[in-house]
């Protein structure tokens, strides 16, 4: 078939775009909901964290103001401290005297702390003694917030990868309801790809689509129906012109055929040559326009829909050998064989099949190698199908060229060396007859072998 295939899915599609801002929104979304959980979660552990740290602050405040530590120097001061920071491993505390001098622990802690949170605050001591003045300390307490920084990466961790599948799930759960979303989009372009010239009256059917494609099947199907109708009035008008030629045209043949006649008459076997010779070649280009006309009718009518009168056929190989005796003659000039090869049974239009089968061998004694052989291909096809392939010998076929073999006045020779014997409508006729028998026309050109052809839907 010459049509050609769907073309795939590109990365600029609609079901792409939209599964891709789809798997981005969902990750933005994600992510942001993620972010505040783990904020909220941060600012939770930190006034958890303060809290403690005041409610140390308190309990300090009371044991360092009262007469038990109010010389955190002497023992019964740095055991009121000890009590106090027992059981509470995560905590370290310093005191500084008013004269700098560390009062409390004696000697440093040498326990490290990775991470900690700190607090710094000073404690007024009234005097022991009359004597005495008020004296400050300086404390200074920090709390180890390695485990509650160690947890927070956890749940940061946790709700990167929650996010990262949380959107590869909707993102795959949005690229399927993106694919169910767009179905009615693929009905209808599998309907307008059934479409062609001779199926025109066909309309998309709008029945099960949305309401947002409705507006887009209406106006498609009025398209359409432009389309028919231009498109007849074009065949009718190609009707109704090769109707119209065929009159004139029949009696120009007339009129020159009686001239001659007359002419040989009257002039003996001597002079008026030059008359005879003149009518000659008009009888000639008439002959021409005829065939011209009649091929353009037969065009018209097969683009209109007729079918081909299908009747049984016991072999299409003698069919074939039929038609090779038509052209024996210029296969013998051109130095070619014939070769059938192959065999099929069916019901076919056999005049039809005599008119496609002499375009193809005709086209293929043309432009086959002198030498050579021509083969006529009878192959059985599934379903019942027949393919048809008359095969020869030559020169490759550029592919432009092959793309349009079956295009109405093409010619694949630029140089037109047979323009005065073909029109350029063999071919598109033999396509045409395919189409009568609910086939399609088939060409291919490689390694030095040409193949044309068709194949016939079974009857």
């Amino acid at each position: 078939m010459r049509e050609g295939a769907p073309a795939p899915v590109s990365p600029g599609s609609l079901r792409s775009r939209l599964s891709w801002w789809l798997a981005v929104q969902s990750f933005a979304g994600l992510g942001a909901v993620c972010l505040v959980v783990y904020l909220v979660t941060a600012a939770g552990f930190g006034a958890r964290q303060d809290d403690a740290l005041r409610q140390k602050e308190g309990i300090l405040r009371h044991l360092l103001g009262s007469e038990e530590g109010h010389a955190a120097s002497m023992p019964q001061g740095r055991h009121a401290l000890d009590d106090f920071l027992a059981g509470h491993e995560n905590f370290r505390l310093q005191v500084t005297g008013p004269d700098g001098q560390q009062v409390y622990p004696p000697a440093p802690d040498a326990r490290p702390l990775a991470a900690w949170r700190e607090l710094r605050f000073e404690v007024a001591r009234a005097a022991a003694a009359p004597s005495q003045s008020a004296a400050t300390l300086q404390v200074q307490l920090r709390m180890d917030v390695q485990p509650d920084d160690l947890l927070l990466g956890r749940l940061a961790a946790t709700l990167v990868l929650a996010a990262l599948a949380g959107t590869v799930v909707v993102s795959l759960g949005g690229f399927t309801l993106v694919h169910l979303g767009l179905a009615p989009v693929r009905q209808m372009a599998a309907q307008t790809r059934q479409l062609s010239a001779s199926t025109l009256h066909q309309r998309l059917d709008g029945a099960g689509q949305p309401a947002e494609l409705q507006p887009l099947v209406e106006q498609f199907n009025a398209l359409l129906g432009r389309l028919e109708k231009a498109y007849a009035q074009m065949e009718g008008f190609n009707a109704d012109v090769a109707h119209e030629l065929c009159t004139p045209l029949a009696t120009l043949l007339a009129s020159n055929e009686l001239a001659l006649r007359k002419q040989g008459r009257d002039r003996g076997p001597q002079g008026g040559g030059e008359v005879a010779e003149v009518l000659s070649s008009n009888l000639e280009e008439l002959h021409r326009l005829t065939g011209i006309v009649s091929d353009m009718l037969f065009l018209s009518q097969a683009d209109r829909g007729a079918r081909a009168r299908r009747a049984p056929v016991a072999s299409l190989a003698a069919v074939a050998a039929q038609v090779a005796d038509y052209h024996e003659a210029a296969l013998q000039d051109a130095g070619l064989t014939l070769q059938v090869v192959g065999d099929a049974a069916g019901d076919f239009d056999v005049p039809l099949l005599h008119r496609a089968l002499s375009n193809l061998i005709g086209n293929a004694t043309r432009y086959a190698a002198p030498g050579s052989a021509v083969r006529v291909r009878i192959a059985q096809q599934p379903a019942g199908a027949v393919q048809l392939v008359v095969e020869n010998t030559g020169p490759d076929v550029d592919p432009q060229v092959l793309e349009r073999l079956f295009d109405r006045f093409f010619r694949g020779d630029t140089a037109r060396s047979h323009g005065q014997k073909n029109h350029g409508l063999g071919l598109a006729i033999t396509d045409a007859i395919a189409r009568m028998h609910g086939g399609c026309a088939v060409a291919s050109s490689a390694g030095g072998v040409t193949r044309i052809g068709l194949v016939l839907a079974a009857g």
